[in-house]
């Protein structure tokens, strides 16, 4: 019986070397014909360099509470965006168990309005009550 069985299972994996073969076949010609598409669609494409918003990048002054953990100087948004995320990983105010959440300090608590905890997304909208 063990002759039988072994006899029963040597076509089966004849079979399955089989398929992968003619799978194999079909994919070469495919990757071809994208290849001669892509030269001619690289050639006509040139793109300019991108241009910075003037506006985006205006200086804005920060209120006195928001001065206090960023300095006064006038700074775009982006730059004060960058320092309160500096000071927030100098201090280690973000939440330990969920990442998104910023944990307000003495300094911090008067900007975010007088909340304990903010979600990070809600930073760039309570900044802007605090520059000008």
């Amino acid at each position: 019986m063990a002759t039988k069985k072994a006899k029963k299972a040597a076509p089966k994996k004849a079979a399955k070397k089989a398929a992968p073969k003619k799978a194999v076949k079909k994919a070469a010609p495919k990757k071809a014909a994208p290849k001669k598409a892509a030269p001619k669609k690289a050639a006509p494409k040139k793109k300019s360099a991108r241009k910075p918003n003037a506006a985006f990048m205006k200086a804005l002054t920060p209120s006195a509470e928001l001065a206090a953990v960023i300095g006064n100087k006038p700074a775009p948004r982006t730059e004060v965006v960058k320092k309160l995320w500096v000071y927030i990983k100098a201090n280690k105010l973000q939440d330990a168990k969920n990442k998104r959440m910023i944990n307000a300090d003495a300094k911090l608590k008067p900007v975010f309005g007088g909340k304990a905890q903010v979600s990070m997304f809600d930073i760039a909208k309570l900044l802007s009550k605090h520059l000008k």
